[in-house]
């Protein structure tokens, strides 16, 4: 047998080998075990491959009834629905947007489409997410009211949304989020791009700001190839989505008419076939995935150094990532930990690089970001794939 390597890189590449098995394994991969070769071929076989056919309009209903929202509108990926869902909630040129540094670039991309520039605030460890606490002392200390607008007083202009993540699937504090959000007069837009299947109480993430967003990357829990959607419960909002995300073209039966600038964002049917049957596998999907967090929770107990994140308290997280953290005092090595897993086979990553680091978002306004800083340098995610056979058993 071979000796057991008990410094930490080794130990937990051997913790994630005993749960995966010992070929090598994608960080996360799609699963195509259902209908979808028979959907894709009824979808060519109606040569509606486009943005017309039956198959959208599955794909936003079946959503809508998953999600609980009142309305979906899908589109071709996450960053599209973040940018309409801002323009929705009339972000406008000149605008601030708050942003917690700790996500994907898409997240503050979106809002430099929209000619405003993203304000940075910080993350709490608990639940990788926006720290509610930590904004609403900001706010008091960097804001005032000006005809029912919050202005930045240091830049003077106002702060319009702000768009907090569910990272890697886990629901940050959006309801205390919410609160700050409706206490300044701020929009809320929720970016729920990796959290499909998550839910705080009964209650879908995605469903509590003015709009939500959902993304299909081919790395999601389910994928359309690329693809995203939008959330509401408006339904106002829903048809004004539609509208834009469709060239903001006039219904017509042969003129072409737009009324305004539009947006060429719709979904194709041929993405949301496909989408309608990774949907079917869903809870399967989700159920995989808990028990592979439960494996890894069983293997990594107790291990010094190191721990799994897991949902927080009152909430139902889909695990689409599963998360570790390095102890303060071990995180210089992070990138040994990723060397050893990645030289094994097992693919594993670190966090995004923070939003303010990034070239394009060095100027922008920002908070002390003190715990962004801290999970940055210790966060590594390990291989989540949705059929990874658990091989630790049950106890």
């Amino acid at each position: 047998m071979t000796p057991r390597n008990f410094a930490l890189p080794g130990v937990i590449t051997e913790a994630i080998a005993d749960v995966v098995g010992s070929r090598a394994v994608a960080l996360h991969e799609p699963s195509f075990v259902g209908r979808e070769w028979d959907y894709l071929k009824e979808c060519l076989d109606s040569t509606f491959v486009s943005s017309v056919g039956k198959f959208v309009d599955r794909f936003e209903g079946d959503l809508a009834a998953f999600t609980g929202a009142k309305r979906v509108v899908a589109v071709v990926n996450g960053t599209a629905a973040l940018h309409v869902a801002l323009l929705l909630a009339d972000v406008a040129p000149g605008d601030e947007v708050l942003v917690p540094a700790l996500t994907f670039v898409a997240t503050a991309n979106a809002v430099a489409y929209c000619r405003a520039t993203p304000h940075f605030v910080d993350s709490e460890t608990r639940t990788l997410g926006l720290d509610a606490l930590a904004l609403r002392e900001h706010l008091r200390a960097t804001t005032e009211q000006h005809n029912g607008h919050c202005v930045n007083r240091a830049t003077g202009r106002v702060i319009r949304a702000m768009v907090p993540m569910h990272a890697f699937g886990h629901p940050c504090d959006i309801e205390a989020v919410l609160g700050v959000a409706s206490d300044f007069g701020i929009a809320l837009v929720e970016d729920a791009a990796e959290s499909l299947g998550s839910y705080v109480g009964a209650r879908h993430t995605g469903t509590f700001g003015l709009l939500g967003v959902l993304s299909f990357n081919g790395n999601k829990t389910i994928t359309t190839g690329g693809g995203g959607a939008i959330l509401t419960n408006d339904e106002a909002l829903a048809t004004r989505a539609k509208h834009l995300t469709t060239t903001a073209k006039k219904q017509d039966r042969w003129e072409f008419f737009h009324d305004e600038v539009g947006y060429n964002y719709r979904m194709p049917n041929l993405n949301a076939a496909l989408g309608c049957a990774q949907l079917e596998q869903l809870p399967v999907f989700l159920e995989n995935k808990r028990r592979l967090y439960e494996a890894y929770a069983r293997r990594f107990e107790g291990m010094v150094g190191v721990e799994l994140v897991r949902e927080p308290s009152g909430c139902t997280s889909n695990y689409w990532l599963q998360t570790l953290l390095l102890k303060e005092e071990q995180v210089k090595l992070r990138d040994a930990v990723l060397e050893a897993t990645n030289d094994a086979g097992y693919m594993t990553r670190p966090a995004w690089t923070l939003m303010h680091h990034l070239p394009a978002y060095t100027e922008c306004p920002r908070a002390t970001l003190p715990v962004a800083e801290s999970i940055v340098k210790r966060l590594i995610n390990i291989p989540s794939n949705v059929l990874l056979p658990p091989s630790v058993p049950a106890p």
